[in-house]
């Protein structure tokens, strides 16, 4: 599907990367890796893939996204994680539900029916119970996995929503932004399965925080 830009954001991801790579090969999808130019392992190990490589000047993973989104030229992205985790059979999912249902955004979910996931910890499994909650709340979120990032939508809308958050808190910049210029956003059930190799580059405790003082903040500010 040439209409479907799938960004991956990557980070020493020499030896998961080439395997999600492989096993998106037999989905006609345009790919682009964002990274540095000084990931010389990383972009070494996918040099015989049909990828675009996006070159990232600054830091941080909520940085990364934002590049890979604003330089996204399809009328969909998806946001897909280059450790193996994401499975990319939901992708026609997500996909039939964005355009069956005239949605902005769709947001998988490890915590609805028929979902699980093989990577969560008892703390992130709180956390993310936590900060839903107060996405719901507070924000009038209508989604049910607030920090999970497999997310799939229009690039227009997107792009519309002038995210800024160079960390991890982008991932509930954008659904509260999203919600608060009434576009239309849902969730759909997923599974995330362990990933390939390395740790969470997810630190539980500082992300956390720092997600917290994000929505505490919001909250105050209108726009």
């Amino acid at each position: 599907m040439n209409d479907l830009t799938l960004i991956i954001p990557a980070k020493n991801e020499a030896e998961s990367l080439p395997k999600v790579l492989e096993e998106l090969r037999k989905f006609n999808y345009n790919i682009s890796v964002v990274l540095h130019k000084t990931d010389h392992q990383t972009i070494k190990s996918i040099e015989n893939y049909d990828v675009k490589l996006v070159f990232q000047e600054n830091f941080g993973y909520g940085d990364a996204l934002i590049l890979g989104m604003n330089t996204c030229e399809s009328k969909y992205f998806c946001i897909f994680n280059a450790d193996g985790s994401f499975n990319p059979n939901e992708l026609n999912m997500m996909i039939k539900k964005v355009e069956t249902e005239k949605l902005d955004f769709v947001f998988a979910s490890r915590y609805q029916k028929n979902s699980g996931s093989d990577d969560d910890t008892f703390v992130t499994l709180v956390g993310n119970y936590f900060f839903t909650l107060i996405g719901k709340v507070f924000f009038n979120l209508n989604i049910s996995d607030i920090l999970y990032t497999y997310v799939l939508g229009k690039t227009e809308s997107v792009k519309n929503l002038n995210l800024n958050r160079k960390d991890f808190t982008l991932c509930v910049e954008l659904p509260i932004k999203a919600s608060r210029k009434g576009m239309k956003i849902s969730s759909i059930n997923s599974f995330e399965r362990a990933r390939i190799a390395g740790k969470k580059k997810v630190n539980a405790l500082r992300d956390g925080s720092l997600i917290l003082l994000y929505l505490i903040k919001i909250f105050f500010k209108k726009n």
